[in-house]
């Protein structure tokens, strides 16, 4: 449960909620929007380079899990493709808006079938953040026994 997947349209909060969420769990955030700049600056937005993106983005979120981190990936992950491509340990799927600032993106985007934790509802940051380390914690207790979290995470 150390790869964490924040997902959603254009404009729904995934980037503050990845912010809130970071410092909690001592995590590593990587943002789409900074690692297209960086890493996939060759990338477009075709059907194929979403996918690439996704496949990158997850390759550098597990080389964190591998190093013994914990890391946060806020990004759209529009499709259910994209999604198999990064291949999170927990998803946490921010359904706040109905559409974005991004038409292709608002026609291409298909709700998840499968996440972890669900924001639909208005809430500070912070509430949210609790809402996914409450849902977090029972997880990663039975994956490393019950201890583990308290030593490896800490609450502020």
């Amino acid at each position: 449960m150390r790869k964490i997947l924040i997902m959603g349209l254009p404009g729904a909060g995934k980037t503050t909620l990845a912010t809130s969420l970071a410092p909690l769990l001592n995590a590593v955030v990587f943002n789409a929007d900074a690692v297209r700049a960086n890493i996939s600056c060759d990338l477009g937005f075709s059907h194929a380079d979403r996918i690439e993106q996704a496949r990158r983005m997850g390759w550098l979120c597990d080389r964190v899990v591998e190093a013994g981190g914990t890391v946060i990936a806020d990004f759209i992950c529009p499709t259910e493709e994209t999604r198999a491509a990064f291949g999170a340990a927990f998803t946490i799927w921010l359904n706040r808006i109905s559409s974005g600032r991004f038409e292709d993106t608002n026609r291409m985007f298909v709700p998840p079938t499968r996440f972890d934790l669900r924001v639909s509802a208005e809430g500070t940051p912070r509430y949210w953040a609790e809402q996914a380390l409450a849902r977090l914690r029972p997880s990663f207790d039975r994956a490393q026994g019950r201890d583990a979290f308290a030593k490896s995470w800490r609450r502020e």
